[in-house]
């Protein structure tokens, strides 16, 4: 009889184990905004934040935190979210939504995690990007 050891990303903490607990999720945060500072395609979306990214990067991590299935701690610190309504104070269509996911994947390649997780969190972060963009689109 053979057990597959391997995580079920998505469930439980699986998640946030995979990223690293909140160490990892601040490295993978502060490499995505290394990058959207200096990545030319990101120029755009990098204009959208204060100059110091300080509390961005507290947010983003304290987000992924809650979002990965570890500690919820974006909603301990600032309260509740809604991600794609939170975004609608800028204009954010299918271009810088590209240029978000572009950082993340470069940012998500840096990290030390498994080929699966990887895969898996890139798939995971496409969703609410994509709504995000929904949002802003006029209904129609």
């Amino acid at each position: 009889m053979t057990t597959d050891a391997r995580p079920i990303y998505g469930t439980q903490d699986a998640s946030y184990q995979a990223a690293g607990g909140i160490e990892g999720i601040r490295r993978l945060v502060d490499d995505f905004y290394d990058i959207m500072d200096s990545w030319e395609p990101a120029r755009t979306i990098r204009r959208m934040h204060a100059e110091d990214l300080t509390v961005a990067r507290d947010k983003l991590a304290c987000f992924l935190s809650g979002w990965l299935g570890g500690p919820k701690l974006f909603q301990e610190r600032y309260g509740s979210i809604s991600i794609p309504m939170f975004h609608t104070s800028w204009p954010i269509g299918e271009t810088e939504r590209d240029a978000w996911l572009g950082c993340m994947a470069q940012a998500i390649e840096r990290q030390p995690y498994s080929p699966d997780f990887k895969d898996y969190l890139l798939r995971q972060l496409r969703v609410p990007a994509e709504r995000i963009v929904k949002v802003q689109q006029p209904a129609g």
